[in-house]
Formats: structure tokens, C-alpha cells, sequence
């Protein structure tokens, strides 16, 4: 069996997504020792901003015509297409940043897309297998906050994964990250300590359940 991971955090140590994509990991490999983990780090190996581009451009250009820039891009993008369909599960960990999507994440995405196997249209590749997506953001995001519906990431990663490329996904959410790091959020300190202890115990849950449901 083999487990994809993501992650998009440009921060390593004092990461909340990459802490709760450890729970979902360490949960896989205490069922599956010895198997098989494939990494893909976008926070610290994000992919050259111009990826996406020759990709995409490489499609609309006779093979022989293709500039060594279009062509790398190609080769990228396969393989970026080869990791994910190795897998037999997955796990993503992506902040919010800005309120959108991590632009590393974007640009990985958008790389996919331009690979004939993931494009638009296609039959869904990762049709049926099982994800857990892991969101973590800096404040309060829901219903009857001050920033309820600024979190423009969420649905469109959702989107992407489960419905463009197939993906049987499960979301941990974790709020309230910047408490003890932002004055302004310390009256939260109380209420984002049981939303972070909720977060580790869904990830530890969903992590158990992607293991088992792979082995079953």
C-alpha cells in the first residue's frame, strides 16, 4: 500500500497542518509498517512559477517544436501525475493564506491539469480513493464570525479533489492557529485550545480510517 502526502505550509517548525498531517501519517504507518510514503513538500520545494506555464503552452505545441522549457515542464508534470496515481491514499495539509489557496498548492494544481491524465474533461483519475484534506486556518472562519465566507480556499480545494479528480476526501479543519501568536485573538485562547484538541483527535480518527479502509 501506498500513502501520498501533501503539504503546503511554508513554515516546518510550529506547523498546525503539517502536526496534523503527522497524526493521519503516523496512524498509516503504525498499519502499514514498512509500506511505502510518497512526499511531496510544497512549502519548501515549491515548483518554479513559470511550471504551469510551458506545461500548459506545451499542449498546444507540436512535439518537435516544444523549447527545452516546455518540455521540462512536461516531464514535471507527469510526474507530479505519477506520484498520485501510485497511490493507493492520501493525505493533503494546506493553509489558508490570505484568505485563498497556498499559490504553491495552485501552481501544483494547475501543473496537473495542463497532464493529459488529470485535464479537464477526463475521466476522473483518483476515481473512489480515499483522502483526508487537512485545513488549517490563522482565525474564525464560520457562520456568525466577523470573517464568515472569506475562506476561499476550502471549497475550491474541495472541488478540485473530489469532484474534478474523483477523490473520496474527509476534511479536518483546525482554527485559531495565530491565538498566542496574534495580542489581538487572546480572548480565544480558551475556545481555540478545544478546537485544536477537536483538529488532533479528527486527524488521529480520519487517519485510522484511511489505513483501515486501504487494508480492508
Amino acid at each position: 500500500m501506498t500513502l501520498f502526502r501533501l503539504d503546503a505550509s511554508i513554515r516546518v517548525e510550529g506547523s498546525h497542518s503539517r502536526e496534523l498531517a503527522d497524526a493521519v501519517e503516523t496512524e498509516w504507518t503504525s498499519a502499514h509498517p514498512g509500506d511505502t510514503v510518497i512526499r511531496r513538500d510544497l512549502g519548501r520545494a515549491p515548483l518554479p512559477a513559470t511550471t504551469w506555464a510551458d506545461a500548459a503552452l506545451a499542449g498546444f505545441t507540436p512535439e518537435d517544436a516544444r523549447t527545452p522549457e516546455q518540455r521540462e515542464a512536461v516531464a514535471v508534470a507527469a510526474e507530479l501525475a505519477d506520484e498520485l496515481l501510485a497511490a493507493d491514499a492520501y493525505v493533503f495539509a494546506l493553509p489558508l493564506y490570505n484568505y485563498g489557496v497556498s499559490q504553491h498548492f495552485k501552481a501544483w494544481v494547475d501543473t496537473l491539469i495542463a497532464e493529459p491524465r488529470f485535464g479537464a474533461g477526463v475521466e476522473k483519475p483518483l476515481a473512489g480513493r480515499p483522502a483526508v484534506l487537512i485545513v488549517t486556518r490563522g482565525g474564525a472562519y464560520g457562520e456568525g464570525t466577523p470573517r464568515a465566507g472569506w475562506d476561499h480556499a476550502t471549497p475550491w480545494i474541495q472541488r478540485v479533489l473530489s469532484d474534478l479528480w474523483g477523490l473520496d476526501v474527509v476534511t479536518v479543519e483546525k482554527e485559531f492557529t495565530l491565538v498566542g501568536v496574534n495580542p489581538a485573538l487572546d480572548q480565544f485562547a480558551e475556545l481555540a485550545a478545544k478546537l485544536h484538541e477537536a483538529a488532533a483527535n479528527d486527524a488521529r480518527s480520519h487517519g485510522q480510517a484511511l489505513s483501515s479502509r486501504v487494508g480492508a
